[in-house]
């Protein structure tokens, strides 16, 4: 049987102003940051495949 999800806590003072500041470093990121980012993580991705064997 599932459990009840349970409310998310509010965020204040230090914990809120990081957050901010964090969502909008995020924001501010360009389309190349983010596709530069996007590749470095699928080449990481692709290397650990590479390293990783799966038996099933």
């Amino acid at each position: 049987m599932a459990r009840p999800i349970a409310e998310t806590p509010i965020l204040t003072g230090a914990d809120a102003v990081r957050f901010e500041r964090m969502r909008k470093e995020v924001d501010s990121l360009s389309k190349e940051q983010r596709a530069e980012n996007t590749r470095k993580l699928n080449e990481r991705i692709k290397n650990a495949r590479n390293r990783i064997e799966i038996c099933i």
